[in-house]
């Protein structure tokens, strides 16, 4: 039987599908990238807003629609939200919550009725890395949050804290470094939870990873800015650990963060990020904005783009705020109209992008070992394109004749020039 998995939404969501590609693999099916030629199709869900699970369900349509033959399987945050829902859309066949996840394939392959046999085998330690180079590849090492943020659904949809053990993350590393992938981002619901259930913490399980792994390039998913213990801060001494993080700061304003339920403020952000950039200059820090949150007045949303500046982010994702049913958030007064909401959103796009373009700035000149990508563009003069990432997350190009590939190699450049997505450079060394 050949699987096809998809998925919308976070990070988190990309590792559990490679998770299940594997273990369909053992059990002795393909994964195909066409959905045309799957006999099961499994998607992943997100419902983190209402677009992202308006989303999920044109995703489960259209899918349904390209191969009515398939078998379709629905997990995720959308389909443990809205189960019913998710079960009468056309073509749903089975329904998985995020509690069962674990036993999806196990479900997908009894539950269901099929007329095929497997027709391969894998090896037990193969991975299938369906939907990424084979440079880089993101471990799932926890799920669920502890903390009730007053406009998250997504704690609600994924549960308490459970923490894989340590031994099972090293293991996973060390699989993946043998089948060549070269940097390994950690990823969670609540990653700076991570063994907050076992008696462990985010710090050991980095040190372990060094510690235990040759994996060449480490990094970690989104953090949220109140665990930050001052051991944390030395472990970039460590070459191997990229030098950056995703922090959601979500508001600037001290108020508006109470609203929230969020554990930090502005000055406590403030100074995690002068910390990290103490410890490397070029430090790059991106974030999340959430732009219209309830009983956000003119003056706090001034003094949330005043913030914003003042610390000079790398790259902001700007959502702006909709009612999730099942938050506290809800039943706030204040409700900001969609045009404000509109209005504030360009504002912020505005500032993001000159953010960017200063970043970019502030890097040309330097040097950088930079892993390189499969991904290319082929040019009219014989040459070609190529994309990779710096360790502090820019993405640069560089050029390399036709037929050459630079494909999972670390190679130093310098940066040259700022392009509008990414930066060019010059080779330091021969491809």
């Amino acid at each position: 039987m050949l699987v096809h998995l998809k998925t919308l939404g976070c990070r988190l969501n990309e590792a559990e599908l490679e998770t299940w590609a594997q273990a369909f693999q053992r059990a002795g099916h393909g994964i195909t990238q066409q959905v045309q030629s799957a006999q099961l199709v499994v998607i992943n869900s997100c419902a983190v807003t209402h677009d992202a699970a308006r989303k999920s369900r044109n995703l489960i349509r259209r899918i349904h629609r390209d191969n009515p033959r398939a078998k379709l399987v629905v997990s995720g945050c959308y389909a443990t939200l809205k189960p019913e829902e998710a079960s009468a859309l056309l073509g749903v066949d089975l329904v998985v919550s995020n509690g069962d996840k674990d036993q999806l394939v196990t479900k997908a392959l009894t539950e269901l009725v099929w007329d095929t046999m497997p027709y391969l085998s894998t090896e037990p330690g193969q991975v299938s890395l369906f939907t990424r180079g084979r440079q880089r590849a993101f471990v799932k090492v926890q799920d669920g949050c502890r903390y009730r943020c007053t406009y998250c659904i997504v704690t609600v949809a994924r549960g308490d804290e459970v923490s894989r053990p340590i031994s099972a993350i090293i293991d996973e590393i060390n699989a993946l470094y043998a089948q060549g992938v070269h940097e390994v981002i950690l990823t969670g619901v609540h990653l700076g939870g991570y063994g907050s259930d076992l008696q462990l913490n985010l710090v050991d399980l980095i040190k372990a990873v060094l510690a235990q792994t040759p994996i060449p390039r480490l990094r970690l998913g989104s953090l949220e800015p109140w665990e930050f213990s001052g051991e944390f801060f030395e472990l970039f001494q460590y070459p191997r650990l990229m030098p950056h993080l995703h922090l959601p700061l979500q508001s600037g304003a001290d108020a508006v963060l109470k609203r929230m339920a969020r554990r930090t403020s502005t000055r406590e952000f403030a100074l995690i990020v002068s910390q990290l950039r103490e410890k490397i200059a070029d430090f790059n820090i991106t974030t999340d904005i959430i732009v219209g949150f309830p009983g956000e007045s003119e003056q706090e949303w001034q003094d949330s783009l005043d913030f914003i500046q003042s610390v000079g982010f790398g790259h902001i994702h700007i959502f702006t705020y909709s009612q999730r049913e099942g938050t506290r958030a809800t039943t706030l007064a204040g409700q900001i109209p969609d045009a404000v909401k509109k209005q504030r959103s360009q504002q912020l796009h505005i500032l993001a992008e000159t953010m960017r373009r200063q970043f970019y700035q502030a890097n040309l000149g330097k040097r950088f070992a930079v892993l390189w990508e499969g991904y290319n563009e082929t040019l009219a003069n014989n040459q070609q394109r190529v994309f990779g990432y710096t360790p502090n997350y820019l993405r640069v190009a560089g050029l390399i004749n036709a037929g050459e590939t630079v494909e999972n190699k670390t190679l130093p450049v310098v940066l040259t020039t700022a392009e509008d997505e990414y930066i060019s450079t010059e080779w330091l060394a021969s491809v």
